[in-house]
């Protein structure tokens, strides 16, 4: 498995993953700004990702929906609040209903994914910070960090493949 640590922080309100891959920062920026390679490890193997929109830039908006192994659709949206390729990229991340419109109940989160080379490839580390204690504590119970490690255990095979 590509992560190799996982650490919440409940004075911080912060969980941080961090991941080492073997190929190099360019390499992993892309599976980040293309909407193709991320809809193929974004969510756990059981909830693949299928992005409606990916505008990749400062201020820019994507929308997704992950679909479970019974057919049911999870939606959630970004907002990019920073992107400086190929090494730093921050978006707000939350619930959406149907529709695609954000749903306020479960509060948005904020995420900061720093990519630096090591000798052996490319380390990431991703940063999600939390609203309240509350927000953190009910989202690792849903299964968020187990599910991103699943999600980022899949990188590996996006990376195999020859981009073009």
């Amino acid at each position: 498995m590509t992560v190799i640590s996982t650490h919440k922080d409940t004075e911080a309100l912060t969980l941080t993953i961090v991941a080492e891959f073997s190929a190099s920062v360019e390499r992993l920026w892309q599976v980040w700004e293309d909407p193709r390679q991320l809809e193929r490890w974004w969510g756990p193997p059981t909830y693949p990702a299928t992005f409606d929109s990916h505008d990749f830039v400062p201020g820019g908006k994507a929308s997704y929906y992950m679909t479970g192994p019974e057919g049911d659709k999870s939606r959630g949206w970004w907002e990019f609040t920073a992107i400086n390729a190929p090494t730093h990229l921050e978006f707000d991340d939350g619930f959406a209903d149907e529709n695609g419109d954000p749903m306020d109940e479960m509060g948005t989160t904020h995420s900061v994914v720093t990519l630096e080379a090591i000798d052996s490839g490319t380390r990431m580390t991703t940063v999600s910070s939390f609203e309240s204690l509350e927000q953190l504590e009910k989202m690792i119970a849903m299964g968020m960090e187990e599910g991103i490690k699943q999600a980022m255990g899949q990188i590996d095979a996006v990376l195999e493949r020859t981009v073009v």
